[in-house]
């Protein structure tokens, strides 16, 4: 945006912003929906889940419609919105702590003595990139919206979920809105001392949780024509199927999970091994097709399933890839439910 823009932009959003405070319900959701695209990213981050983060920025909005009389000035209506969201997640991750003490546990068997952990995180829900163009402000710089979109990943979304409601909330206030350690500090009702500490901590956590330096796992926005080039072969060797070349386009020590199930499966012939004694590559299992898409920054396959004797592929499964060096790193398989913000089709257009 150019200066001019932005100056119009502020103006608009300051006339807005008087007339929703005073009561004006068109004008208070005109304002506020410029800002559901990066709330609903930030009410992801906090919880993993896209269908709780949908709900969430509801919540937010109610209760901003109920308290906005509250709304002084004193901050920006986005930085008011904000704490509103932040403080709905942070309820929401308490009413949710029970989750993973009573998530399923699994055989204590993941196909192979790897001594793998479990997959801890099984609530995980996948995020459309389609949904991600608003996820930074539109004030924001190109550096911004570069560590917005960067930390959408799979990756991150894992590690950062193991961090306490508290460091989580500060991370992500700090490193990706881009708030000051006072603000931070107000919100959470601590001190600035306390926000300092509880961001160290949590870089050290992801440090030891995420696989790798930044540089080796991180995905450009834009796939490469060998990025392309494997998704496709990864498509052939799944609807053919042809277990053999899925076992070479993964790298020796691939990792596999499919949240909610809890157990991972570590090295590609254990992951597709997995997959075979689940009925994959058996003529009386069904046919497989397989649509291009992308989720979390990341490219992303969606499956479709037809059982013998039917004519619909009917969804199946999305499976959500990390490369590295031109090799499936990781493949993380998240069930049929999540299609419908994808924009999927209901049935795979194709023949078999």
């Amino acid at each position: 945006m150019t200066p001019t823009d932005v100056e119009r932009t502020r103006e608009e959003t300051s006339a807005l912003t008087a007339a929703a405070s005073a009561g004006d319900e068109a004008a208070w959701s005109s304002l506020a929906e410029r800002y559901r695209g990066e709330l609903r990213v930030h009410c992801y981050r906090m919880l993993g889940s896209f269908e709780e983060a949908e709900d969430l920025v509801q919540e937010t909005f109610l209760r901003a419609w109920r308290s906005r009389e509250t709304f002084e000035g004193r901050s920006t209506f986005r930085t008011w919105l904000y704490r509103i969201a932040t403080n709905a997640c942070l309820d929401a991750v308490k009413r949710n702590q029970r989750r993973q003490a009573d998530a399923p546990q699994g055989a204590g068997d993941n196909g192979g003595d790897t001594g793998e952990p479990e997959f801890e995180i099984t609530w995980l829900q996948p995020f459309p990139d389609s949904l991600l163009d608003g996820i930074a402000s539109p004030e924001a710089g190109p550096g911004e919206a570069a560590v917005a979109k960067e930390t959408i990943e799979l990756a991150f979304m894992v590690a950062i979920q193991h961090l306490p409601p508290n460091q989580r909330a500060v991370l992500i206030l700090r490193t990706v809105v881009g708030w000051s350690a006072s603000e931070t500090a107000t919100l959470l009702e601590t001190s600035v001392a306390s926000v300092n500490s509880a961001l160290q901590r949590a870089r050290a956590t992801l440090k030891e949780r995420l696989p790798g330096p930044r540089s080796e796992w991180g995905l450009e926005e834009d796939p490469s024509e060998a990025e392309r080039a494997l998704l496709r072969r990864y498509v052939e060797a799944t609807e053919k199927p042809d277990p053999q070349a899925l076992v070479e386009l993964m790298r020796d020590d691939a990792r596999f999970a499919m949240p909610p199930v809890p157990e991972t499966f570590t090295g590609a012939e254990t992951i597709v091994d997995a997959w075979r004694s689940g009925g994959f590559a058996d003529p009386e299992f069904g046919e497989l097709r397989c649509l291009i898409t992308r989720a979390n920054m990341q490219p992303a396959v969606a499956c479709y399933f037809k059982r013998p004797g039917e004519s619909t592929f009917r969804p199946l499964a999305i499976d959500v890839l990390r490369i590295e060096d031109g090799e499936i790193a990781e493949i993380i398989t998240f069930p049929a439910a999540v299609f419908g913000p994808f924009g999927l089709p209901h049935e795979h257009p194709g023949h078999g």
